[in-house]
């Protein structure tokens, strides 16, 4: 399946700066009309007010499945109609394995991994109902490659967004609806702003790979949307990694380990 995005009418959550705001950016670019969510509602206001009268701003905290359910109201009563939701908010509780509270994990485990499970619960159904869309779900590199120890509860719910977006597109795409997911590498954003430390910080353990501009990313997402495309990476050493990996995971952690400084 492709995906025309001219006309589309698309969700973005985060989309108040980063990922989320360029994403915005280029689909608005290729002709789709944008809601712009955030828990910043002035950040949602000036990207939405960027994209001219393609774009509509909504405070939305994807911890409350209320919230969801409202952006969704508000979307279908302005255009009739949802085709394309992206899922891009993530925060992070960096620091060694043992010194992460329980309630950072927690934290972290209700924005990161159950914001994607309400956003599937306020607007499936309804492309269901439709039968087409797209849906876009932000993970990380840090869920392919097992690199991202000094941020656990990160890692672990973004290897668990890859493996819902894996099964969610064997089961979506038959009824219709396409499944992208988004593993960034390193990318230009304030996302220290949403990093709490814990402990001392340990030094980093993994590929080296590029740090892109957050509008190239945004052009990324718009291309494999378009092209119906599952994994959509900003970095393409980490195919390379993937493939490591893949063929002898043994193998794989003791050069990480090796390597280790």
């Amino acid at each position: 399946m492709s995906f025309d995005l001219h006309n589309a009418v698309a969700v973005v959550t985060g989309a108040g700066s980063g990922i989320g705001r360029a994403a915005a950016h280029a689909f608005a670019g290729r002709g789709a009309r944008v809601v712009v969510t955030d828990l910043d509602g002035d950040r949602a206001r000036t990207v939405a007010a960027e994209l001219g009268e393609r774009g509509v701003p909504a405070v939305c905290d994807v911890t409350s499945l209320d919230d969801l359910q409202t952006v969704r109201k508000l979307t279908l009563e302005r255009f009739g109609r949802i085709d394309l939701v992206m899922n891009n908010v993530g925060i992070l509780a960096v620091g060694p394995a043992e010194a992460i509270p329980l309630e950072a994990w927690q934290r972290v485990v209700d924005v990161n991994l159950l914001g994607v499970v309400r956003s599937n619960l306020a607007f499936l159904p309804h492309l269901l109902e439709r039968g087409s869309g797209h849906i876009v779900n932000t993970a990380s590199t840090a869920g392919l490659l097992p690199y991202g120890f000094d941020r656990l509860p990160y890692t672990a719910t973004k290897h668990a967004i890859v493996g819902l977006s894996e099964a969610l597109a064997l089961y979506l795409r038959p009824r219709g609806i396409g499944v992208s997911c988004l593993c960034p590498a390193g990318v230009a954003t304030n996302i220290v702003e949403q990093i709490s430390f814990y402990g001392e910080p340990a030094p980093p353990r993994g590929p080296d790979f590029p740090v892109l501009d957050a509008r190239a990313v945004g052009e990324l997402v718009a291309d494999g949307v378009a092209q119906d495309r599952f994994l959509i990476l900003t970095a393409p050493q980490a195919a390379d990694e993937l493939r490591e990996h893949g063929a002898d995971i043994d193998a794989y952690l003791s050069r990480l380990t090796k390597d280790a400084p």
